[in-house]
Protein backbone atom coordinates (compact mmCIF):
# COMPACT_ATOMS: atom_id res chain seq x y z
CA UNK A 1 0.00 0.00 0.00
CA UNK A 2 1.40 3.21 -0.67
CA UNK A 3 0.91 5.78 1.88
CA UNK A 4 2.12 8.84 3.15
CA UNK A 5 6.10 8.43 3.16
CA UNK A 6 5.60 7.11 -0.71
CA UNK A 7 8.62 5.82 -1.96
CA UNK A 8 10.26 4.73 1.29
CA UNK A 9 8.97 1.61 1.31
CA UNK A 10 9.11 0.44 -2.01
CA UNK A 11 11.02 -2.14 -1.21
CA UNK A 12 9.34 -3.96 1.70
CA UNK A 13 7.68 -7.73 0.82
CA UNK A 14 4.58 -6.14 0.15
CA UNK A 15 4.56 -4.33 -3.25
CA UNK A 16 3.24 -0.93 -3.20
CA UNK A 17 0.58 -0.55 -5.81
CA UNK A 18 2.63 1.60 -7.52
CA UNK A 19 5.15 -1.38 -8.47
CA UNK A 20 5.62 -3.24 -11.73
CA UNK A 21 4.84 -6.63 -11.09
CA UNK A 22 7.84 -8.93 -11.90
CA UNK A 23 5.88 -10.67 -14.94
CA UNK A 24 5.28 -7.84 -17.81
CA UNK A 25 2.54 -9.65 -19.60
CA UNK A 26 0.81 -8.58 -16.10
CA UNK A 27 1.29 -4.91 -17.10
CA UNK A 28 0.38 -5.08 -20.76
CA UNK A 29 0.23 -1.30 -22.02
CA UNK A 30 2.12 -0.78 -24.59
CA UNK A 31 0.86 2.06 -26.41
CA UNK A 32 0.31 4.76 -23.80
CA UNK A 33 1.25 7.44 -25.62
CA UNK A 34 3.23 10.57 -23.50
CA UNK A 35 2.54 9.76 -20.55
CA UNK A 36 5.15 8.74 -17.90
CA UNK A 37 9.50 9.87 -18.33
CA UNK A 38 12.25 9.21 -16.59
CA UNK A 39 15.78 10.08 -17.28
CA UNK A 40 17.10 8.53 -14.56
CA UNK A 41 17.62 4.84 -14.16
CA UNK A 42 20.27 2.12 -13.50
CA UNK A 43 21.05 -0.76 -15.12
CA UNK A 44 23.32 -3.71 -14.16
CA UNK A 45 26.04 -1.56 -15.93
CA UNK A 46 26.13 -0.08 -12.08
CA UNK A 47 23.85 -1.07 -9.67
CA UNK A 48 20.87 -2.28 -11.18
CA UNK A 49 19.75 -5.44 -11.27
CA UNK A 50 18.52 -5.55 -15.16
CA UNK A 51 19.89 -5.62 -18.37
CA UNK A 52 19.60 -1.86 -19.75
CA UNK A 53 17.68 -3.92 -22.62
CA UNK A 54 15.35 -5.95 -20.28
CA UNK A 55 15.12 -2.67 -18.20
CA UNK A 56 13.61 -0.61 -21.17
CA UNK A 57 11.65 -3.33 -22.21
CA UNK A 58 9.77 -3.64 -18.74
CA UNK A 59 10.09 0.66 -19.00
CA UNK A 60 7.70 0.00 -22.40
CA UNK A 61 5.44 -2.20 -20.34
CA UNK A 62 4.67 -0.26 -17.45
CA UNK A 63 3.51 2.53 -20.32
CA UNK A 64 6.48 4.55 -20.26
CA UNK A 65 6.77 6.81 -22.85
CA UNK A 66 10.58 7.93 -22.79
CA UNK A 67 13.65 5.95 -20.67
CA UNK A 68 17.44 7.52 -20.17
CA UNK A 69 19.19 4.82 -18.74
CA UNK A 70 22.04 6.57 -17.05
CA UNK A 71 24.05 4.35 -15.49
CA UNK A 72 26.60 5.54 -12.67
CA UNK A 73 30.00 6.62 -14.18
CA UNK A 74 33.42 8.16 -13.31
CA UNK A 75 36.56 8.67 -15.28
CA UNK A 76 37.53 5.25 -15.25
CA UNK A 77 34.44 3.99 -17.48
CA UNK A 78 32.28 6.69 -19.27
CA UNK A 79 33.28 5.51 -22.91
CA UNK A 80 32.43 1.57 -21.96
CA UNK A 81 29.18 2.12 -20.25
CA UNK A 82 28.00 4.31 -23.14
CA UNK A 83 29.19 1.66 -26.29
CA UNK A 84 26.96 -0.49 -24.65
CA UNK A 85 24.02 1.73 -23.96
CA UNK A 86 23.89 3.31 -27.22
CA UNK A 87 23.45 0.16 -28.91
CA UNK A 88 20.66 -1.23 -26.46
CA UNK A 89 18.67 1.88 -26.44
CA UNK A 90 19.25 2.31 -30.44
CA UNK A 91 17.53 -1.36 -31.07
CA UNK A 92 15.05 -0.75 -28.30
CA UNK A 93 13.69 2.41 -29.91
CA UNK A 94 13.83 0.87 -32.99
CA UNK A 95 11.06 -1.98 -32.22
CA UNK A 96 9.39 -0.90 -29.36
CA UNK A 97 6.93 2.26 -28.96
CA UNK A 98 9.50 3.88 -26.52
CA UNK A 99 12.31 6.55 -26.98
CA UNK A 100 15.29 4.96 -25.12
CA UNK A 101 18.11 7.27 -24.36
CA UNK A 102 21.60 6.74 -23.31
CA UNK A 103 22.96 8.61 -20.94
CA UNK A 104 26.02 8.64 -17.78
CA UNK A 105 24.99 9.90 -13.92
CA UNK A 106 28.30 11.26 -13.20
CA UNK A 107 29.01 10.09 -9.37
CA UNK A 108 30.89 11.06 -6.54
CA UNK A 109 33.91 12.39 -8.37
CA UNK A 110 35.64 15.70 -7.66
CA UNK A 111 33.58 18.79 -8.75
CA UNK A 112 36.34 19.93 -10.23
CA UNK A 113 36.45 17.36 -12.50
CA UNK A 114 32.49 17.47 -13.51
CA UNK A 115 33.01 19.94 -16.61
CA UNK A 116 35.73 17.57 -18.49
CA UNK A 117 34.06 14.34 -17.64
CA UNK A 118 30.57 15.66 -19.06
CA UNK A 119 32.16 16.68 -22.16
CA UNK A 120 33.39 12.94 -22.52
CA UNK A 121 30.10 11.73 -22.04
CA UNK A 122 28.84 14.17 -24.81
CA UNK A 123 31.67 12.91 -27.20
CA UNK A 124 31.19 9.52 -26.19
CA UNK A 125 27.36 9.03 -27.34
CA UNK A 126 25.37 9.96 -24.12
CA UNK A 127 21.93 11.56 -24.95
CA UNK A 128 21.80 12.55 -20.98
CA UNK A 129 24.16 13.37 -19.15
CA UNK A 130 23.41 14.01 -15.29
CA UNK A 131 24.73 14.82 -12.37
CA UNK A 132 24.55 12.96 -8.78
CA UNK A 133 23.90 15.87 -6.71
CA UNK A 134 24.36 16.40 -3.34
CA UNK A 135 21.92 14.24 -1.36
CA UNK A 136 21.24 14.54 2.03
CA UNK A 137 21.72 10.74 2.34
CA UNK A 138 25.49 10.49 1.30
CA UNK A 139 28.80 12.22 1.38
CA UNK A 140 28.44 14.28 -2.02
CA UNK A 141 31.43 16.45 -1.97
CA UNK A 142 30.22 20.19 -1.27
CA UNK A 143 30.59 21.82 -4.56
CA UNK A 144 28.87 19.39 -7.22
CA UNK A 145 25.80 20.82 -7.32
CA UNK A 146 27.52 24.14 -8.48
CA UNK A 147 29.93 22.56 -10.98
CA UNK A 148 26.51 20.44 -12.31
CA UNK A 149 24.42 23.31 -13.14
CA UNK A 150 27.20 25.70 -14.59
CA UNK A 151 28.32 22.64 -16.98
CA UNK A 152 27.30 23.74 -20.17
CA UNK A 153 27.22 19.67 -21.21
CA UNK A 154 25.30 18.80 -17.75
CA UNK A 155 21.31 18.08 -18.84
CA UNK A 156 20.25 16.92 -15.41
CA UNK A 157 21.05 17.18 -11.49
CA UNK A 158 19.76 14.53 -9.91
CA UNK A 159 18.48 14.65 -6.03
CA UNK A 160 20.23 17.98 -5.23
CA UNK A 161 19.73 17.89 -1.71
CA UNK A 162 19.81 21.37 0.29
CA UNK A 163 19.76 23.49 -3.05
CA UNK A 164 20.54 26.92 -2.60
CA UNK A 165 18.56 29.74 -3.96
CA UNK A 166 21.42 31.13 -5.88
CA UNK A 167 22.44 27.45 -7.41
CA UNK A 168 18.41 27.47 -8.39
CA UNK A 169 18.91 30.74 -10.43
CA UNK A 170 22.26 29.70 -11.90
CA UNK A 171 19.77 26.63 -13.09
CA UNK A 172 17.41 28.26 -14.45
CA UNK A 173 19.35 30.76 -15.86
CA UNK A 174 21.27 27.70 -18.08
CA UNK A 175 18.39 25.42 -18.45
CA UNK A 176 19.51 22.49 -15.99
CA UNK A 177 16.92 20.33 -15.02
CA UNK A 178 16.36 20.09 -11.31
CA UNK A 179 15.26 16.10 -9.95
CA UNK A 180 12.67 15.73 -8.01
CA UNK A 181 13.19 11.98 -6.50
CA UNK A 182 11.08 9.12 -6.62
CA UNK A 183 13.38 6.92 -4.74
CA UNK A 184 13.59 6.59 -0.90
CA UNK A 185 16.53 8.49 1.06
CA UNK A 186 17.05 10.71 -2.04
CA UNK A 187 13.40 12.28 -1.89
CA UNK A 188 13.88 13.59 1.69
CA UNK A 189 14.64 16.75 0.60
CA UNK A 190 11.96 16.73 -2.23
CA UNK A 191 9.65 19.54 -0.67
CA UNK A 192 12.78 21.90 -0.55
CA UNK A 193 13.59 21.21 -4.13
CA UNK A 194 10.36 21.96 -5.22
CA UNK A 195 9.82 24.91 -3.10
CA UNK A 196 13.89 27.08 -4.36
CA UNK A 197 13.62 25.95 -7.93
CA UNK A 198 9.97 27.39 -8.05
CA UNK A 199 11.44 30.39 -6.55
CA UNK A 200 13.91 30.53 -8.98
CA UNK A 201 11.87 29.55 -12.28
CA UNK A 202 14.03 26.25 -12.44
CA UNK A 203 12.53 23.69 -14.31
CA UNK A 204 11.84 20.41 -12.73
CA UNK A 205 11.28 16.73 -13.67
CA UNK A 206 10.69 13.80 -11.56
CA UNK A 207 12.45 10.73 -12.12
CA UNK A 208 12.57 7.17 -10.61
CA UNK A 209 16.45 6.55 -9.89
CA UNK A 210 15.23 3.18 -10.44
CA UNK A 211 17.49 -0.22 -9.82
CA UNK A 212 14.88 -2.64 -9.86
CA UNK A 213 11.64 -3.69 -11.52
CA UNK A 214 9.93 -2.54 -8.81
CA UNK A 215 11.12 0.91 -9.22
CA UNK A 216 9.56 2.39 -12.18
CA UNK A 217 7.14 4.85 -11.91
CA UNK A 218 3.33 4.51 -12.61
CA UNK A 219 1.04 7.41 -13.89
CA UNK A 220 -0.46 7.81 -10.09
CA UNK A 221 2.53 7.45 -7.85
CA UNK A 222 3.75 10.54 -9.94
CA UNK A 223 1.84 12.37 -8.62
CA UNK A 224 1.82 11.01 -5.19
CA UNK A 225 5.69 12.13 -5.11
CA UNK A 226 4.81 15.70 -6.49
CA UNK A 227 2.18 16.66 -4.02
CA UNK A 228 3.80 15.54 -1.53
CA UNK A 229 6.53 17.37 -2.21
CA UNK A 230 4.09 20.33 -1.93
CA UNK A 231 4.11 20.87 -5.40
CA UNK A 232 0.97 23.26 -6.97
CA UNK A 233 -1.13 21.08 -8.63
CA UNK A 234 -1.22 23.76 -11.30
CA UNK A 235 2.73 22.55 -11.89
CA UNK A 236 2.26 19.05 -11.77
CA UNK A 237 1.36 18.59 -15.80
CA UNK A 238 3.96 21.37 -16.41
CA UNK A 239 6.90 18.78 -14.25
CA UNK A 240 5.11 15.69 -16.10
CA UNK A 241 4.95 16.71 -19.80
CA UNK A 242 6.23 20.00 -20.38
CA UNK A 243 9.25 19.73 -18.88
CA UNK A 244 9.64 16.32 -19.68
CA UNK A 245 8.95 16.69 -23.01
CA UNK A 246 11.42 19.45 -23.20
CA UNK A 247 14.63 17.59 -21.98
CA UNK A 248 13.51 14.67 -24.16
CA UNK A 249 13.91 16.98 -27.46
CA UNK A 250 16.56 18.13 -26.30
CA UNK A 251 18.25 14.72 -25.78
CA UNK A 252 17.03 13.29 -29.27
CA UNK A 253 18.70 16.38 -30.82
CA UNK A 254 22.43 15.32 -29.96
CA UNK A 255 21.57 11.23 -29.97
CA UNK A 256 21.30 9.79 -33.57
CA UNK A 257 20.45 5.86 -32.73
CA UNK A 258 20.77 6.06 -37.05
CA UNK A 259 24.18 6.28 -36.59
CA UNK A 260 25.24 3.51 -34.24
Amino acid sequence: MVTHTLGFAVRRTRPAPHQLSADPLANPRLESGDVIHDFHTHSFLSDGVLSPTELIRRAAVAGYSTIAVTDHAGPGNIEFVLDQLRRDCATASQHWPIVALPGVEITHVPPATIRELARRARRAGAAVVAVHGETVTEPVEPGTNRAAIDCDDVDLLCHPGLLTLEEALRAAARGCFLEVSGRKGHNFANGHVVRTALAAGARLVLNSDGHAPEDLLSERFCGLVLRGAALPESEIQTVLQENAKALRERAQRVWLPATV
